[in-house]
């Protein structure tokens, strides 16, 4: 087996590969091309299997030992979010607020039911005997759409301002709600539904989300107050590594949600940084945290590519990745259409919106993680996973490639 580190270094120098391949010959968006390649990359590995199976199982058992939900989650999560929020117009996003907040809270909970729902009955009826709380842990985790893939995507198209806001705002919002969604019913599928009552999957909602929405506020105000005092703009990037580094950790500790801490406190960093930086200051931590995004990025998507050598796909399952993929878009155009009509009058957007909305919340490694993130020992997690694999892989090829058609056809 190779050492983790070795490992490490050969993903970043495919990762480096795969973006000078894409931005010297694809021109695709970043996140699309390096995932392209990468997955070409696998599947010639995956074709090697029948001329030398010894050897591709060294392969695979070298990336099956990459821990990709612990990698994301307690080590690039907190720096994408932080960046992204960070590079949000935080006033725009104040202009949409309302809007904003209904789709990633009502939105990613209505989705969360209506996709748990229709797998129980579509996956029954095509002979897999799913539970309903484990159909409803599916709807919680691929609900949420993924800020990584979706602010690495939305930026290369032109889309009015209010409709891009919501878009990537919900999306960095609702992932930290999807994640609370997951636990709670993770919890709730772990010990059963006679041992967990309603209220403590609500108080634990409230207190996961709530509380880090809170702790985001005052962890960013910290990191404000200290920016402020100096003009240093070494101590100024190492400030604001150490707050998203010491802040997701603090929040992990405390139980409450790291990612909704991350994008509340890089909103208002964000936001705040033209007032307290001189422009050198504020040029050095942009140009930081912009190759941080750029960096990371392009190392996620080559894992999500190379995670399909270890993705156990049956092609005779062909009609329920159809199905389930056709099942979470009609769920995510249902959850955002509800709140938008009910709330149309006080939100600014336009009737095209909702499809707007809806082709543009991206499915990424977040959903993955999270599948991944399941016990070894509950009944059917391969399945969950594969199902969560072809849903994002549609989602990030598919969507993201057919975006700029939509947007020019919806927006000429």
């Amino acid at each position: 087996m190779m050492s983790l580190f070795t490992l490490i270094t050969l993903l970043i120098v495919g990762a480096a590969l795969f973006m000078y391949l894409n931005t010297r010959f694809l021109k695709l968006p970043d996140t699309i091309g390096v995932m392209v390649l990468s997955l070409a990359v696998s599947v010639v590995l995956i074709s090697l299997n029948g001329l030398h199976p010894a050897w591709f199982q060294y392969v695979r058992q070298n990336i099956a030992q990459i821990d990709f939900g612990r990698i994301l989650f307690d080590v690039m999560l907190s720096f994408l979010l932080f960046a992204g929020a960070f590079h949000t117009d935080a006033n725009l996003l104040r202009i949409e607020r309302r809007s904003v907040m209904l789709f990633a809270f009502v939105g990613v909970i209505i989705s969360t039911f209506l996709v748990g729902t229709g797998l129980y009955y579509v996956a029954n009826g095509l002979g897999f005997t799913l539970t309903y709380p484990l159909c409803l842990l599916f709807g919680a985790l691929i609900s949420p759409t993924d800020p990584i893939a979706v602010l690495s995507i939305m930026a290369k198209f032109d889309l009015p301002e209010n409709v891009k806001i919501n878009i990537v705002g919900e999306s960095l919002f609702n992932d930290g709600v999807g994640v609370v969604m997951f636990a709670s019913i993770y919890q709730l599928v772990q010990q059963g539904p006679e041992v967990v009552s309603a209220g403590e999957v609500a108080w634990l909602f409230l207190k996961e989300a709530g509380g880090g929405m809170l702790f985001g506020l005052a962890l960013g105000y910290g990191m404000y107050g200290l920016v402020r005092s100096i003009n240093h703009y070494q101590t100024e990037v190492l400030i604001t590594v150490a707050g998203v580094m010491g802040g997701y950790l603090l929040a992990q500790q405390l139980h409450i949600s790291g990612p909704l801490a991350m994008v509340v406190a890089g909103l208002l960093v964000g936001d705040r940084k033209r007032h307290v930086m001189s422009e050198t200051s504020e040029d050095y931590v942009d140009k930081f945290w912009e190759l941080v995004d750029v960096i990371l990025n392009a190392f996620l998507f080559v894992m999500i590519g190379i995670e399909l050598v270890i993705i156990d796909f049956h092609i005779t399952q062909w009609s329920i990745y159809v199905l389930v993929i056709l099942l979470v878009l009609l769920a995510r155009y249902v959850s955002i259409l509800i709140p938008f009509t009910l709330a149309h009058r006080w939100l600014g957007l336009d009737n095209k919106a909702p499809l707007m909305l809806t082709w543009g919340g991206l499915r990424g490694g977040l959903s993955i993680a999270m599948a991944l993130s399941i016990d070894d020992t509950l009944p059917h997690k391969d399945f969950l996973v594969t199902i969560t694999y072809a849903v994002v892989l549609f989602s990030i090829i598919g969507q993201g490639l057919t975006m700029e058609r939509l947007i020019r056809r919806l927006y000429p």
